[in-house]
């Protein structure tokens, strides 16, 4: 009976990260506005951190187990806890020095079902945090990413050309269009307003920024802009620096995937194992993924 009080007493997760920047990074990576609600899934594989957005966008940060040094794993099932996404990225900014890789510990749930947060590396000095959390909203959408077709419509562009290409397209009020071609192989990111711009990506052209491309048909989807804008507005200098890529997916019904990959290793190993596309050795990369719904007048052409 005692033994069985003690594990009922046992927290759901204690974990130790010794990068506490890239974890700032890749939820930062998410944070498209100044007050967003947050609902953490934690499991035996890792902590999921799900962000969205009147249910026309939604992102995901993945941080596998193995991201971690120590990672405990006790509940049953896959908690669900909410919180205020800034507070927690200001807390652990608290535990972050610039040069240093700092090691912290979060342990779930505290007495009051807490977040609680600590340094664990220093004899100085700790530092301690309590983020309140809540019972989380019910996720408005949650749904399986299908292919539109048997081939996947999908290309990889570097991070920063694909940031630079958004950002030139800003309309107030607009709206982006997204057409990919595979005659010949393309990407073309078009802006109306009180004009219009267009960007496009020659894959034979341009093979040093459109890193990879898979598309057997035509298709063209319209996005609304602050929404296509939130999936690289906040993208780390790290990703940028690393010359890293990102994919990008079109689903079906026009479904827009965008997956960038954010390194969590420290800071003396940052930069190893990284290919001429800018992937990283994957146990140390937090996987984000963002999910853009296209606007309910979407054209397609197949050809």
């Amino acid at each position: 009976m005692e033994s069985s009080a003690t594990d009922s007493d046992a927290p759901d997760l204690v974990c130790q990260l010794d990068n506490v920047q890239g974890m700032v990074d890749a939820l930062t990576a998410a944070r498209w506005k100044r007050q967003q609600d947050a609902v953490i899934e934690i499991s035996e594989h890792g902590m999921v951190v799900i962000v969205e957005e009147t249910s026309c966008l939604q992102a995901k940060v993945y941080l596998q187990r193995e991201l971690f040094i120590r990672y405990e794993y006790g509940a049953q099932g896959r908690p669900r806890l909410g919180v205020s996404l800034g507070l927690f990225v200001d807390c652990l900014n608290t535990f972050s020095a610039p040069g240093h890789s700092n090691t912290i510990e979060i342990q779930y749930p505290g007495p009051d079902m807490q977040l609680l947060l600590k340094s664990v590396d220093s004899l100085d000095a700790s530092i301690y945090a309590e983020i309140r959390t809540r019972i989380p909203d019910t996720i408005s959408w949650d749904y399986n990413f299908e292919p539109a077709g048997s081939t996947p419509l999908t290309f990889t562009v570097k991070t920063a050309a694909l940031k630079e290409a958004i950002d030139d397209l800003e309309w107030p009020g607009a709206s982006i269009q997204i057409t990919v071609q595979p005659n010949p192989p393309s990407v073309t990111f078009r802006g109306d307003g009180h004009g219009d711009l267009q960007i496009d990506f020659m894959y034979y052209a341009n093979a040093d920024l459109l890193l990879a491309f898979h598309c057997d048909r035509q298709v063209s989807y319209r996005y609304k802009y602050k929404f296509l804008r939130a999936t690289t507005s906040n993208i780390p200098g790290s990703v940028i620096r690393d010359n890293r890529g990102s994919k990008l997916t079109i689903g079906r019904g026009g479904l827009l995937k965008v997956q960038h990959l954010v390194s969590v290793a420290r800071t003396s190993t940052s930069h190893t194992h990284i290919d001429s596309t800018g992937y990283q050795h994957p146990s140390r990369i937090a996987y984000i993924e963002f999910f853009v719904k296209p606007e309910e007048d979407e054209d397609t052409a197949d050809d």
